[in-house]
């Protein structure tokens, strides 16, 4: 998409600043300065009551942080001098621009507070507003919103891209083994479920399809893959309905044993309706594309952000948690050095191996980069992420990994916990398991941290 660059816009304004009357400009520098507070207030204040930007400014970090930020936004666009350096400000609408597409905030809704704002420094201007000073205000909000415009549209597109992307690599193997693959956790789910009914399990202890290998895998990826697509909608339906009244009904006091043979017969009905209708999907998919890492066949970081943000906006939405695994090699560049790089990635392609076959078909696994992991643990909590970290990392010390010419070593790793904790930002999440990760190694290496608020 071609843009305007940074100078541009720095030239821009630095011509409105020059062009306006030494008076009004510093009647407004001292408004902004004077009023920030009440200022950023009326501009959360408007945005709570509109219907499309409250859910996304209703947590409280949000609240607090947005305050906050948009005192020294309102004082720091409108204290500008002529003659100062510009880029710098331009830089900074680019990144909020950039922010407000991550956490899809609707453009519309930005200018709708912009004008909010706009509105409010015109009637505290009154009734002693110097020449220029409206005019001023004007060109400078305009200015700001038509740069934060511009990042938000090329954030998003590129976001539209990779999702796009996502779509037609998210299976990313051989369809026919994928799709055994998937069809064999439906049946181990339906076994199950058998043998626990035959042996007088109380409703808690029946597995629950959604929960399951196969159901985790389907909302979390088959699901987005599929989307759209009316064999998803039912599938997605079928399970809810197995989870939310079957399984509950089998168990009832009341019901008969006629009534319990009746409902088994249903569940397996509606098993292998699922199967029917899960092969249907494999089939209509023709072309999928690898997105994997060339040397681990972990999913490429490049959908690290397209499956965050799907993950975030679900977790939202039901009221669900997931956690964020940041995970790193103990001394990686020892191993590079001492035995060379070809060591290096067989070590690497190795503790993908470990790493994928202590994680369930509904996570996700990325190779970030150099000697660095993400895992994303889908429907968790605190406890469980931080034993699978546990469990991943005693793993991994106790492995013998082999190297060219008969060579072996030991290896650890660092691990930095995060569960999500309601803020949409997605990017949020990934800088405090970062953090846990940094504390980790801090601590001596070879442990899991877990983030904190």
């Amino acid at each position: 998409m071609p843009s305007y660059p940074d100078d541009h816009y720095a030239a821009e304004w630095q011509h409105c600043l020059q062009a306006t009357p030494a008076a009004a400009l510093a009647q407004v520098q001292h408004l902004a300065q004077e009023h920030q507070q009440a200022l950023a207030r009326h501009f959360y204040d408007q945005m709570l009551q509109d219907s499309v930007a409250a859910p996304l400014l209703d947590h409280e970090q949000v609240q607090r942080r947005l305050n906050a930020s948009m005192q020294v936004w309102i004082a720091g666009v409108f204290q500008a001098a002529p003659g100062s350096d510009l880029l710098p400000l331009v830089a900074q609408q680019k990144r909020i621009g950039d922010v407000h597409a991550r956490i899809n905030i609707p453009m519309h809704v930005v200018l709708r507070g912009a004008r909010a704002l706009k509105d409010r420094m015109y009637a505290l201007l009154q009734p002693a507003a110097e020449p220029g000073a409206e005019g001023l205000i004007s060109r400078v909000m305009d200015l700001t919103m038509e740069i934060m415009g511009q990042a938000y549209a090329q954030s998003h597109d590129q976001h539209s891209q990779a999702k796009e992307a996502y779509r037609h690599f998210a299976l990313a193997q051989n369809v026919s083994t994928e799709r055994e693959r998937r069809r064999a956790n439906l049946l181990d789910w339906e076994n199950q479920l058998m043998f626990a009914h035959a042996v007088g399990s109380d409703t808690a202890q029946l597995p629950q399809l959604g929960q399951s290998e196969f159901g985790l895998w389907f909302r979390h990826k088959g699901a987005h893959v599929f989307q759209g697509t009316p064999e998803c909608t039912t599938i997605l339906a079928t399970i809810e309905a197995i989870d939310q009244q079957h399984l509950p009904a089998i168990l009832r006091v009341d019901a008969s044993a006629a009534d319990k043979l009746a409902l088994l017969h249903t569940l397996r009905d509606n098993a292998r309706r699922i199967a029917f209708l899960l092969d249907s999907l494999f089939e209509q998919s023709g072309a999928i594309e690898t997105g994997r890492d060339v040397l681990t066949r972990l999913l490429n970081r490049k959908f690290l952000p397209v499956v965050l943000d799907k993950e975030v906006h679900y977790a939202r939405r039901g009221g669900h948690s997931f956690a964020v695994l940041s995970i790193d090699l103990d001394h990686f560049k020892a191993v590079n050095d001492s035995y060379g790089h070809e060591a290096g990635d067989l070590v690497l392609q190795q503790v993908a191996t470990v790493l994928s076959q202590h994680s369930r078909g509904g996570d996700y696994l990325f190779r970030q980069g150099g000697e660095e992991f993400i895992l994303l643990l889908v429907d968790c909590s605190a406890e469980m992420a931080q034993r699978t970290a546990e469990r991943m990392r005693a793993q991994l010390a106790g492995e013998l990994f082999n190297l060219p010419h008969g060579q072996t070593l030991h290896m650890t790793i660092s691990v930095g916990v995060a569960l999500f904790n309601g803020h949409p930002d997605y990017q949020t999440l990934l800088r405090r398991a970062d953090a846990a990760l940094y504390q980790a190694k801090h601590l001596g290496r070879n442990r899991v941290e877990m983030a904190r608020d």
